[in-house]
């Protein structure tokens, strides 16, 4: 693996699956790697799984790690031939450049503007890095994906499916602010490359890019949707045609343990309780997000060992 940037650099998903459920086993097998070899995470929005899990992953691997708020130190200017007389003190340009001599690996994090698709689906912030860094890129979540949750979110699919092919719902969910649809992108995305039977649940008007959804089922009659489910994968995105929007708070399609059935419950985390989900949900046998979230180290860890074994 020469970047992680999106799931398609993925050479072998079924592999690198079962390589990180392996790393689980013995998480310091392979720190070899990573001696005397830094990460260098960028941080334009804040974290917490994705920041605490990619730096121990990096560490499990026996790499130093470096940590940088870009926004705390300054504005970076991505447009070119920009005249910059204004807030941005500094180009991507130099930025990554300088970077790349300081990290090994580089791997970044932006949220979109959720007001210009256009700009937002360009990618400009981690495709800038892609193009002027001299070293390997992952997105730790970008403005239309997140494949290292994705990974997670197969990882432990993986691990917990009773079945050869299990039934897999993703349901959209309330949610007091506009969400990006990054992390519903990269599940889909993912879920379409494994053995499972997905169905996509959301209210009318909450349709994803169709060039991710393709031809997988949607459903907009919630309960419907969720009959006999294996997964359910719950998460809020804002509208992607009135992009950014919220069109819908019915609180109706809160997750509740009456319709979850027996079906596992997924979250990527934070999630809002009583609101996106109650709490006899979360707090039930059937909630699998911490262990989910502990799979973002494994996931986080696969790719920098995939990636270190290139360098």
């Amino acid at each position: 693996m020469k970047k992680y940037t999106q799931i398609e650099d993925i050479t072998n998903l079924s592999e690198t699956i079962k390589d990180a459920i392996l790393l689980k086993m013995n998480p310091y097998e392979f720190e070899h790697l990573g001696k005397h070899k830094t990460l260098v995470m960028l941080f334009f929005n804040a974290s917490l799984r994705t920041r605490l899990s990619t730096e121990k992953a990096a560490k499990n691997l026996g790499m130093q790690v470096m940590v940088l708020n870009v926004n705390d130190a300054w504005n970076i200017e991505f447009e070119d031939g920009s005249i910059m007389n204004a807030n941005s003190s500094e180009h991507i340009k130099e930025a990554a450049l300088v970077i790349s001599q300081y990290a090994d690996v580089i791997a970044v994090r932006a949220f979109p503007t959720l007001t210009d698709k256009q700009k937002d689906e360009s990618e400009y912030v981690l495709q800038s890095f892609i193009k002027y860094a001299t070293v390997p890129i992952i997105n730790m979540e970008s403005a239309t994906a997140h494949p290292l949750q994705a990974l997670a979110d197969a990882i432990t699919i993986s691990e917990l499916a009773d079945k050869p092919k299990p039934k897999v719902v993703l349901s959209w969910a309330p949610h007091p602010r506009a969400l990006p649809q990054a992390v519903a992108n990269s599940f889909i995305e993912m879920m379409q490359s494994l053995e499972v039977d997905l169905t996509i649940t959301h209210p009318e008007g909450y349709e994803l890019n169709p060039d991710i959804t393709k031809d997988t089922p949607i459903n907009h009659n919630q309960k419907e949707a969720l009959k006999n489910a294996d997964f359910v994968y719950v998460k809020n995105w804002s509208n992607y045609n009135d992009y950014g929007k919220i069109l819908n708070q019915d609180d109706n399609w809160m997750m509740t343990q009456e319709k979850l059935g027996t079906a596992k419950f997924m979250h990527c985390l934070p999630v809002r309780r009583n609101v996106v989900v109650e709490d006899a949900v979360l707090d039930g046998d059937n909630s699998v997000v911490i262990q989910q979230a502990n799979n973002r180290t494994f996931a986080a860890q696969v790719v920098l060992k995939q990636i270190l074994e290139h360098l």
